[in-house]
């Protein structure tokens, strides 16, 4: 029987939870290969002999993925596909057939499957592509729900995280959103404070007037205090007109400083003055003009610290920092990083025309190793680096499980896997999938080394893969080649 299961890593973990896969496929020896496979892997399969049997199982349970045969004597697979989608558009579906023609793959592809496997099947190959699909469509459904619930709870359809951080900062601007107060936004570069803002100008009663952000870190201090209070005609060299400012512009709305603890001393007398009588006077003036304005600060520099070295004013300070919201930076909440990869693939699919399913949703996915690389980094830019990192993947991706190499240099370089291992050096038993994954890898890359008496290019044949792929893993696993070598 051609399918009986390949050498597996003896060591790979079960999926968290059961999952459930229906097969649906004439072949009885077809049938009963795959239920072994993926009984083994803790999956529970239900069987069919035929289309019609299928859909009726389909029709009467809830499938996480689907197996089904291209021909079958009753109907076609893509028949049996189209019966599927109308009914459900979410479940994964992957076609199986002998006919591996490109034409074919097209047409079911084109037709709703998620991927296609030509027989005999590589049984690793699709144990992974089924444990990504299955993953990528659980954290789809949670993220959906997530954003749903989010929804319901705050209405802030932009700020994507579940963490116990994330969602109290979330209450926080719920409850402060609908003052009066002065905000200040502390937290570092890149955690979102800007959108945190807008959130915040969103949910108040000033929601249907003016939101305008003044970057206070990109403009010289003369030129900003022109652009925040206007002048009139003639108050310095090369004002023809009279010009109307940020805050008049504002007014009734709300004004949004980021790096508020850039601008100059003088300029903060001026705000402060704002802060205290909502007056100020266009440059060139001689008249006081009133305004009602809520303003939202930020900024990554410690002000307390900027006011004890007298670069920052002590009562302006105490103005802003009615109430102080601090943003948790990407590090602290880790467990973010999948629902904001998912977000980004969407609008970067999206943006890109590219990997995109019928109903909006993204089909890209990172390999295991991919996904380590961002979990583990320490990602000083936050949330914009991932951002950028998710945006480059899904340019130069070429197909649906991106792999680590299009991931930046930097981020490929920071550091090794680190590989939790108990005090005898071997896999601790509380070790993830992905350092299970990488442990067997490694092991694996380093047998191949020295059998090819540490000649990469020999390795690489050996192992199917090129020689650059395994360059970058020999770095990623920390395999010490000169030591090893000699």
């Amino acid at each position: 029987m051609p399918y009986t299961n390949q050498e597996l890593p003896a060591d790979r973990l079960s999926p968290p939870d059961r999952r459930r896969i229906l097969v649906i496929d004439d072949e009885a020896d077809i049938r009963e290969s795959l239920e072994l496979l993926l009984t083994g892997e803790n999956y529970i399969v239900d069987l069919a002999e035929n289309g019609a049997s299928g859909l009726q199982k389909f029709e009467s349970g809830a499938y996480d993925l689907i197996l089904l045969d291209l021909m079958m004597p009753d109907r076609s697979g893509l028949d049996v596909l189209a019966d599927i989608r109308q009914r459900d558009t979410e479940t994964a579906v992957f076609m199986l057939t002998a006919y591996g023609s490109v034409e074919v793959a097209v047409r079911a592809l084109k037709s709703g499957a998620n991927d296609y496997f030509a027989k005999p099947w590589d049984n690793e190959k699709l144990l992974i592509e089924i444990d990504r699909m299955i993953s990528k469509g659980h954290l789809e459904r949670e993220n959906t729900q997530l954003k749903r619930a989010l929804k319901q709870r705050y209405a802030f359809p932009n700020i994507v995280g579940k963490s116990e951080r994330m969602l109290r900062l979330l209450d926080q601007v719920a409850q402060v959103a609908p003052s009066r107060a002065t905000i200040l936004i502390t937290g570092e570069t890149g955690t979102g404070k800007e959108l945190i803002a807008k959130a915040i100008h969103a949910h108040s009663a000033r929601a249907d007037q003016l939101f305008v952000p003044v970057n206070s870190g990109s403009l010289p201090s003369e030129l900003l205090e022109s652009i925040l209070f206007g002048h009139i005609k003639g108050s310095f060299t090369g004002a023809i007109a009279n010009r109307k400012g940020l805050f008049e512009t504002a007014n009734r709305g709300t004004i949004f400083f980021d790096e508020i603890g850039t601008i100059s001393p003088e300029l903060q007398v001026k705000l402060l003055r704002v802060l205290q009588d909502r007056e100020f006077m266009p440059l060139g003036s001689n008249e006081s003009m009133r305004v009602d304005v809520r303003i939202i600060a930020a900024t990554n520099a410690e002000l307390k610290k900027l006011v004890d070295e007298g670069k920052f004013r002590e009562d302006l300070y105490y103005r802003l920092n009615v109430i102080n919201l601090n943003l948790p930076s990407l590090r602290e909440r880790k467990e973010d990083i999948p629902l904001l990869i998912d977000h980004f693939f969407v609008r970067y699919c999206r943006e890109n025309e590219k990997f995109l399913a019928s109903d909006g949703r993204s089909l890209l996915a990172f390999e295991p190793e991919a996904m380590q690389i961002l979990i583990e980094h320490n990602w000083p830019g936050n949330v914009r680096e991932l951002e950028n990192a998710i945006e480059r993947a899904v340019v130069l991706t070429t197909t649906a499980s991106v792999p680590a190499h299009v991931l930046p240099d930097h981020l490929q370089q920071a550091s090794g896997l680190r590989i939790s291992r108990d005090p005898n050096g071997l896999l601790a038993p509380n070790a993830s999938l992905f350092e299970v994954v990488a442990d067997y890898e490694r092991r694996r890359i380093i047998e191949a080394l020295e059998a090819a008496n540490y000649s990469q290019t020999d390795a690489a044949e050996a192992l199917h893969i090129p020689l650059s792929t395994l360059n970058q893993k020999i770095k990623r696993l920390n395999i010490d080649i000169k030591r090893r070598a000699g």
